[in-house]
């Protein structure tokens, strides 16, 4: 099922180059025990090369690579990710996806992912770099079945700061929900607006990034007891020490419980302490979640 594009993700400005368009979609089935990629169809710059099987026959890892390795103004990417029920998929990315310099177009990103009943689907893309001046819009929709579990993540980093880069001047637009039978579990949409750091804006805001560079999200659907809560809360902690800021602070981390939906933060400077982070309360989720040893995807080490 395709679902209609918020109006940001339509209004890129008229430029004579055409953009790239690009879509993939993909489909899990359980075959006694076994998840199948059954549907694999894709249109333009996006791929699955194959179904790999790095933990058990149950569980299916799907690499989507993106071969330009970047995405300028005006570009449009779509996924789509149907996993049945009863069977269970990761997805995940061979590195860091790049949105380069607008050019006077916006460029966007639609992913969308349903799970049948007793499923399960796991999203831990690597991170996302803005480059200076990007215009980007970012729409994802989960649509869970009941007694489906859902385990997603993003980092996002503002500007090349290894490379002396800041974000001082570009757009980013989020829009993302998931529903569980129906039901709206979470509803989040914003902007980050960067005009030269004059302090009036989101890179600086303190109700913003208050001038961290880097934020994570790692959201997670399904029973957790609130004693494992607090166990994660101690592990997120833990996590975000190692990364400090040039004003001498440690990178903020928080963990929430809303019912069923588990919600972790993160707002540090340095992409490599957040994959750190993530990867750490991934794997202490994983295992409560989905009963399954947190198995690292081996392209996370390449």
């Amino acid at each position: 099922m395709k679902v209609a594009e918020p109006p940001f993700l339509t209004n890129a400005p008229a430029s004579a180059a055409a953009p790239c368009e690009a879509r993939l979609s993909l489909g899990f089935t359980d075959d006694g025990g076994v998840t199948r990629l059954t549907d694999r169809r894709h249109f333009g710059p996006l791929r699955v090369q194959k179904a790999l099987y790095p933990e058990h026959p149950s569980v299916c890892h799907a690499v989507i690579i993106h071969p330009p390795g970047g995405v300028v103004g005006g570009d449009r990417l779509q996924i789509d990710a149907d996993v049945g029920a009863g069977a269970a998929a990761l997805l995940t990315t061979p590195g860091a996806a790049k949105w380069y310099k607008a050019n006077g177009r916006v460029s966007s990103q639609h992913v969308h992912l349903t799970v049948g009943a007793g499923g399960a689907i796991e999203w831990l893309p690597q991170e996302t770099i803005f480059f200076n001046h990007a215009d980007v819009a970012l729409h994802q929709r989960v649509d869970l079945a009941a007694g489906a579990r859902y385990i997603g993540g993003d980092i996002l980093c503002f500007g090349r700061t290894a490379s002396g880069e800041r974000f001082d001047s570009g757009r980013v637009a989020q829009h993302a929900s998931i529903r569980l039978d129906g039901r709206l579990l979470w509803w989040e949409q914003g902007a980050i607006d960067a005009v030269g750091g004059s302090g009036g804006d989101s890179m600086q805001g303190a109700l913003a990034l208050g001038g961290h560079t880097v934020c994570a999200t790692l959201l997670a659907v399904g029973t957790l007891p609130p004693a494992f809560i607090a166990g994660l809360r101690g592990v997120a902690l833990a996590a975000a020490a190692p990364d400090i800021g040039p004003d001498g602070k440690t990178a903020q981390t928080g963990v929430s419980q809303l019912k069923s939906l588990v919600v972790a933060r993160y707002l540090g400077h340095s992409s490599a302490a957040a994959r750190a982070w993530m990867s750490a309360c991934w794997r202490h989720i994983r295992p409560e979640l989905l009963g399954r040893e947190a198995v690292t995807p081996r392209i996370w080490h390449t």
